[in-house]
């Protein structure tokens, strides 16, 4: 429920209880916009050529005469068979011949076919070296990042994080980031362990970031630390914040008067009540109170949240006027130096 408010006040009030939850569920988010993820889903178990691939041909032939080979030689090697951008390699005396989207048992059996129409006794052998469209950039935030070969189709995210050491234990809340086709998609390594039907398969070429949580919230007045914290996890509520700060100076601190500053853009406004009738809201909350405790274990912290803890208590809406004066200011100053 909104507190009322004097008239030049430049931002709204309200007590964070349980009817006032159920209005804030229907308000706009604020910061960074969630990223999306794909679902698992299966692949062949076998790798697939692909163009940019290269292949090694060798070719056995015991003829004495063959066309292939040189007196006495039993084989030859043909290397560095560059799969063109069209999906074909160029063989000697067979010409072009496609051989992308094939495993590399099809694409042995397709070549020895073409080959046996010149030599019938050669029996065909197909090594393959993946290139760009066959692997997967790992970057960042594990032990071993660089390029890595897609050994099938169904290699995931988290078969990539494993080759490539795990993820850095220093990283806080580690997000992954996947880069395809102009596309990035996200989650969290937390719900990534948590949930198997969100270990997606890669694609050739694919980009796989590991970095920590980029979110933030502030924490000033008679709190613990006064300082800039990361979110630990994927969802931080005011009660997760508030052992997050290490809780309140029991010397100075009103439990009863915990403040949250949050600003939101202009689109997120409403008239209605289905969002902030302003852009800069203060929510007030009482954990001295059965409700307010449990109110505040179910109110989200946002990227950028400022929270306050005040040193007096909050009896009137004129008080948390008077109190708040340039601390959106200062908010914005402190958030300006950590940048």
């Amino acid at each position: 429920m909104a507190v009322s408010q004097g008239e030049t006040a430049d931002f709204q009030v309200h007590t964070v209880d349980s009817t006032f939850l159920d209005q804030i569920a229907h308000w706009p988010a604020t910061g960074p916009a969630p990223l999306g993820w794909l679902p698992a889903s299966g692949g062949a178990r076998t790798q697939v050529i692909a163009p940019g691939d290269t292949l090694e041909l060798t070719i056995w032939d015991s003829n004495e005469n063959s066309l292939l080979s040189a007196p006495g030689q039993r084989q030859v090697q043909i290397q560095s068979l560059t799969v063109a951008p069209d999906g074909t390699v160029f063989v000697p005396y067979v010409g072009d011949t496609r051989v992308s989207g094939m495993t590399l048992q099809v694409a042995r059996e397709h070549l020895q076919d073409a080959i046996d129409a010149i030599v019938a006794s050669a029996q065909v052998q197909l090594s393959m070296a993946e290139g760009r469209t066959n692997s997967v950039d790992l970057v960042g935030g594990v032990g071993n990042p660089g390029a890595y070969p897609l050994p099938d189709r169904n290699y995931t995210v988290l078969n990539l994080i494993a080759a490539g050491g795990g993820v850095q234990p220093a990283l806080v809340n580690p997000q992954i980031r996947l880069r395809r086709s102009g596309r990035i998609y996200g989650t969290s390594v937390a719900r990534l362990y948590a949930d198997p039907g969100l270990d997606t398969l890669l694609h050739g070429g694919d980009q796989v970031i590991v970095e920590q949580d980029p979110r933030q919230f502030l924490s000033l007045g008679a709190a613990g630390q006064q300082s800039h914290h990361r979110f630990p996890q994927d969802r931080v509520t005011a009660l997760d914040a508030m052992a997050i700060i290490g809780g309140v100076d029991s010397r100075r601190a009103d439990p009863g008067g915990i403040l949250i500053l949050r600003e939101y853009p202009d689109s997120a406004l409403r008239t209605d009540g289905t969002g902030p009738a302003l852009p800069r809201v203060v929510f007030t909350l009482d954990l001295t109170s059965a409700d307010g405790l449990f109110s505040a274990r179910n109110f989200d912290i946002h990227a950028g949240d400022l929270v306050l803890v005040t040193e007096s208590p909050i009896t009137s809406a004129q008080t948390i006027f008077g109190l708040i004066g340039s601390v959106f200011g200062v908010a914005n100053q402190t958030a300006n130096l950590a940048n």
